[in-house]
């Protein structure tokens, strides 16, 4: 009896260290995996966090590929990478619409071949009290978040597949996680974005295709600017803004990036950018009641206007947010063209 427990108790150890053997060797393999004369294509790369993973992908000998629906700030961001060395492609496409994304990727194909690497990271902001937001809203953000991201992983998955390798990086959000309050479209469409990148996950794996759900807190990327506000703006913008660049409560975007390619490189199955985030998150799957207290008390504290007008974070400056307590974010918007001149 005792020779048999002995045997058993070898038996699983061996098959405990093949196991361990085996996950450390796949482990070895994604660390080593080079994004040099890989094809990325990077939606909504013409400005913030889009225009710095391009960057990161170019310096590591990659050839890029990005898109965005502003032929004017493309073209900076263009000239901005040509550059600083290697190979370029700019492409207007507004990605809602699958005849232009279908157009895009084989536009691509034609001048880098097949994309290696998909990163869907185009979006919209929206900010403003539910009474605020209508139909058209929702339906934007969708457009935007969910059916940008599938029309753009189903123009590439079959060269993916036949090669058997591929990344796909979908930036959700915190907000694709936990609900926040005054960003009801952007929330509900990233919240689909997640559903589908975990589901895109659980099955494109046997294909060689990774794929990453990426769900950032704030990141000083400059991107108030052009985020869209309603009811009283000025107001729903300066709270925006002000937590955007505050170093506790928002991440720099050059280090949010660095994180992203690593989990890109590595195929992880989620990336929690922040600790904001990183507390969100476990806070809303150990505790969701308070959470939901917690958010219902934010919601108390904002700025309550039912108005339907909408205005860019530009057009809704204040001496308050034009002084120092925002230098942080006017700073990241010089940076990652944000600025529209």
């Amino acid at each position: 009896m005792a020779n048999k427990k002995e045997r058993s108790r070898l038996t699983l150890g061996t098959i405990a260290a093949g196991v361990g053997a085996v996950l450390g060797l796949r482990a070895l393999r994604k660390r080593r995996e080079s994004f040099e004369g890989r094809t990325v294509l990077v939606t909504g790369g013409s400005r913030g966090l889009g225009l710095v993973l391009a960057r990161h992908f170019l310096r590591e000998g990659a050839r890029v590929a990005i898109c965005a629906r502003d032929e004017v700030a493309l073209a900076r961001a263009r000239d901005e990478l040509e550059g600083r060395g290697g190979e370029v492609l700019a492409i207007t496409c507004d990605v809602s619409d699958r005849v232009q994304v279908e157009a895009m990727v084989a536009e691509v194909h034609q001048r880098f071949g097949a994309v290696d690497v998909l990163v869907n990271n185009a979006g919209i902001i929206q900010v403003g009290p539910l009474e605020s937001m209508t139909e058209e809203d929702f339906h934007e953000a969708m457009g935007v978040h969910f059916w940008g991201p599938l029309y753009t992983t189903q123009a590439v998955l079959k060269e993916m597949k036949r090669r058997g390798w591929g990344r796909i990086m979908n930036i959700s959000s915190i907000g694709g996680r936990v609900g926040i309050p005054h960003m009801a479209p952007y929330v509900a469409s990233k919240y689909a974005l997640t559903g589908l990148s975990d589901t895109l996950r659980a099955e494109l794996e046997q294909d060689g295709i990774l794929v990453t759900t990426v769900c950032p807190g704030l990141m000083r990327t400059g991107s108030p600017l052009n985020a869209l506000f309603k009811g009283n703006h000025e107001a729903e913008y300066a709270w925006f803004v002000l937590g955007d660049s505050l170093p506790g409560a928002s991440m720099n975007a050059e280090r949010a990036a660095r994180k992203i390619l690593e989990a890109c490189r590595r195929g992880d199955a989620e990336l929690l950018v922040g600790i904001p985030a990183k507390l969100a998150a476990v806070g809303r799957a150990l505790a969701p009641d308070l959470v939901a207290k917690v958010t219902a008390y934010v919601n108390r504290m904002l700025p309550q206007d039912s108005s339907t007008d909408r205005y860019k974070g530009s057009e809704s400056e204040t001496p308050l947010t034009r002084s120092w307590v925002t230098e942080l974010t006017r700073r990241a918007a010089q940076r990652n063209n944000e600025y529209i001149h």
